[in-house]
């Protein structure tokens, strides 16, 4: 496996963004030098992330996201 996270990943399992083996790693995510641990996606080359907004459903049960623009930073927490 890489030492860099990938540029796009998504933590929900429908997403074609969806890799178990790097999430069971553990990826961190600094949102414009600010560590967020809410995300629920993210991509790295498009600059954006998807953030959770409290407990709120959809109505197909999915958390509500808000998408927000910005440099995104992700990184492994443990050294593999």
């Amino acid at each position: 496996m890489s030492d860099t996270p990938p540029d796009r990943l998504a933590t929900n399992p429908r997403s074609p963004f969806y890799d178990a083996a790097v999430l069971e790693r553990g990826v961190g995510i600094r949102f414009k030098g600010e560590e967020k641990t809410n995300v629920d996606e993210y991509c790295v080359s498009e600059g954006w992330v998807r953030l959770s907004v409290g407990k709120t459903l959809d109505r197909h049960g999915n958390p509500m996201t808000v998408k927000l623009q910005g440099v995104v930073e992700p990184y492994f927490r443990d050294i593999a």
